[in-house]
């Protein structure tokens, strides 16, 4: 199969969909791989890393036009729409529950749509997604500490205090993935952390990994506005897996938060889970509303692309592999995750989520691809 690895042009973001070690892995297994020029720059991956090996080295448009897989980080933006395409196969980060535009391009262009983030195991597990959300998860309480500090805009607060003089608050909203992380480096920095869930085996899973460090509270509309209040950070860090993020905390909290607090807003691909939240850059990463630090970067693990690209390849190669051994069709077939990773195939949307927050038609992926379990 001929497999494209195209370079991101979405602002600020340099991550790169494929590793040097990646693409030898499928030119070794007969594979051909097409990588743009420069794709790999920003993650310190040179052209001549991917020509080394076995990777073709094309334009943009030869990437676009003869590549049977695209794989990509970013979900596709304007200027790429005119290189969807049917019969091409799209494999990336996709969040299109929160772009509308996007889902219509692609239902329009008759692409086989794959989102990483909805790849999903029977055990709920979320292998493609996982990765970032770790680096997320680490970030943003390394911004909300940042931030936090008067010359950026804050409250002038010592995240992790001194002696004699207590620690920052941190509340973390959802304790998934992200939300662990959020906490770990939180808890590393000093902070007073307090994580709300609204599962008590997740609390129990995560009173004894974390050692009984943090405060763990059952998450309720009463108890999120409480917890906003007192904090000197917030991290919202929810996930419906490829839906829309639910809006938590509402402009009336924000209004109760302290002058010069911070939120980092982790769920914004999936279009935030504040009320105050909107999309923001690496160049431009705050804003502020009622006096609090609004960070909302939505491609937050585009800031250390090195790690992240590793990181991301090491989890998605091996999807990568089944869908050049075997074709888009009997891959989803041998494997239920990847079946429910396709966003969009034929014209027809096949994931429900996806579906109901724009309110389109929603057609069950085996309605268009016959699936027979093997």
């Amino acid at each position: 199969m001929k497999i494209g690895v195209a370079k991101e042009i979405k602002p600020d973001e340099y991550r790169v969909a494929l590793t040097p070690a990646g693409a030898r892995e499928l030119v070794q297994r007969g594979h051909e791989v097409l990588v743009e020029h420069g794709a790999g720059t920003g993650s310190a991956f040179s052209d001549g890393a991917y020509a080394a090996a076995g990777a073709r080295l094309v334009s943009v448009e030869d990437v676009g036009g003869d590549a049977e897989l695209l794989l990509k980080v970013k979900e596709p933006i304007e200027p790429e729409y005119r290189r969807l395409r049917e019969g091409l196969v799209l494999f990336t980060y996709l969040h299109i529950a929160a772009d509308e535009a996007l889902t219509r391009a692609l239902v329009g262009s008759g692409i086989a749509a794959v989102a990483y983030e909805t790849v999903e195991t029977d055990g709920r597990v979320l292998p493609l997604l996982a990765p970032m959300s770790e680096v997320a998860g680490r970030l943003a309480a390394q911004a909300g500490a940042s931030f936090l500090e008067k010359p950026r805009g804050g409250r002038g607060l010592l995240l992790g205090g001194v002696a004699g003089v207590a620690p920052g608050r941190v509340v973390v909203i959802g304790g998934g993935m992200v939300g662990y992380n959020a906490a770990v480096i939180a808890l590393g920095l000093g902070a007073q952390v307090t994580i709300l869930d609204r599962s008590i085996d997740r609390m129990r899973h995560l009173e004894e990994v974390l050692s009984g460090r943090v405060s763990l509270l059952m998450s309720s509309s009463l108890q999120i506005e409480e917890s906003v209040a007192e904090a000197d950070v917030v991290i919202g860090a929810v996930l419906i897996p490829g839906a829309l993020a639910p809006k938590l905390i509402t402009r009336s909290m924000v209004r109760e938060m302290k002058n010069g607090a911070v939120l980092c807003d982790v769920a914004i691909d999936q279009g935030g889970c504040a009320e105050t939240s909107r999309p923001t850059t690496h160049s431009e990463p705050v804003y502020e509303v009622d006096g609090v630090t609004h960070y909302c970067v939505a491609n937050m693990p585009g800031a250390v692309p090195i790690t992240s690209t590793l990181a991301l390849t090491n989890a998605t190669l091996p999807y990568v592999e089944a869908i050049a051994e075997h074709g888009l069709a009997e891959a989803v077939t041998r494997d239920p995750a990847l079946a429910r990773g396709v966003n969009v195939l034929g014209g027809r949307i096949t994931y429900g989520a996806v579906a109901e927050a724009h309110g389109l038609s929603h057609t069950p992926l085996e309605d268009v691809l016959p699936l027979t379990r093997v």
